[in-house]
């Protein structure tokens, strides 16, 4: 039988702060944020790569023009992908700005707690960012669809039903089990489910379109990549710590449904006519981008056969050293409102 988990006491006088006690679940702490004594440098770079990445969509320029765009140069397909993709992403920020302190309720490291608090609150942003896309971009009519796209597309819904149900499962049933499954969907969630939609986003700024909403995009997309990373280490501090809690089988059978998951809404929703992205190419890109995720996790490809990204224009529009990438990138790199962090959190 699976061990149920203990939620963390909010202040527990008789908890053990050393850094030879820590340890990522299932530690004593005394509930207090002691930052100068870290057990986790990864938590500590983290932080200061999210802290500098701090942006507000409010910033963000160029939405009229995607407004006249959507309605004006956009094919109905892709008006369509539009809006179930970005319906899609504002479920994910959503479920994850709500989800996330039930997790880090049951991490007991604080430099680890500290950067999902960030995460959460990035998580967030991501979903402000989505309101003012809509609010600039879509007429007013059409918001409430996007929103609730799901009611009416009996795939999005499965999908959402699916992520839900896995974060749901540990809420009502916090033990060993249930927590790996639900670390690993959160690392699913930020590795692949984000990056198809991001994938779509970026193919429309390649051909000059929707800039504005690529832009904003681009910094959800920075900001995902550390959340990545957080999970990424998450789950290789619990394979070191908690073997008996680990299970790489999960992570596989998990990771295949995901993908599984991503191949037909991508066919379902992007169909074959849009330029530049279709369903035949996202399911390379997806088993491509598994094999990725997955070595984050030092194991093996689970598609050995998927060695190369097929969307070569993602590549060139992260690269700052490219003309696109200038014109579309560069901003985004070079962005941030935070001032320097030289002599933050340092010890």
């Amino acid at each position: 039988m699976t061990e149920k988990m203990r939620q963390n006491q909010l202040f527990n006088p008789a908890g053990n702060d050393e850094i030879t006690a820590r340890t990522i679940i299932k530690g004593s702490t005394t509930g207090l944020f002691n930052l100068n004594a870290t057990k986790y440098p990864w938590a500590k770079s983290l932080y200061q790569v999210m802290i500098g990445n701090f942006w507000v969509p409010e910033k963000v320029s160029g939405l009229k023009d995607d407004a006249r765009m959507l309605h004006a140069e956009l094919s109905v397909e892709e008006k369509e992908a539009y809006k179930g993709i970005l319906s899609f992403l504002i479920f994910l920020d959503s479920i994850q700005t709500v989800n996330l302190p039930h997790f880090s309720d049951y991490i007991t490291s604080p430099e680890v707690n500290l950067v999902l608090s960030i995460q959460a609150y990035q998580e967030a942003i991501h979903s402000q960012s989505y309101a003012t896309i809509l609010e600039s971009v879509v007429e007013s009519k059409e918001r409430n669809e996007i929103y609730y796209f799901w009611r009416n597309d009996k795939i999005l819904l499965e999908r959402n039903k699916y992520i839900g149900q896995m974060y749901q499962d540990f809420i009502d049933m916090p033990a060993d089990k249930t927590f790996f499954r639900g670390i690993v969907a959160n690392f699913l969630l930020e590795s692949v489910y984000f990056y198809n939609g991001f994938a779509f986003f970026d193919t429309l700024v390649d051909h000059m379109k929707m800039l504005a909403t690529g832009r904003m995009i681009a910094y959800i997309r920075r900001d995902e990549l550390t959340h990545v990373t957080i999970f990424a280490n998450i789950i290789r501090e619990i394979r070191r710590e908690f073997p008996d809690i680990y299970d790489e089988k999960i992570i596989l059978s998990m990771m295949k449904t995901a993908v599984e998951q991503e191949i037909e809404w991508s066919k379902h929703i992007l169909g074959e006519r849009i330029p530049g992205i279709n369903g035949s190419t996202t399911e390379e890109y997806t088993r491509w981008l598994a094999n990725n995720r997955l070595a984050m996790l030092t194991i093996a490809p689970l598609y050995p056969d998927a060695v190369e990204n097929p969307y070569k224009h993602l590549e060139r529009l992260q690269d700052p050293n490219s003309d696109k990438g200038n014109f579309f990138e560069t901003t985004v790199v070079n962005y941030t409102q935070s001032s320097s962090l030289n002599g933050s959190w340092d010890f």
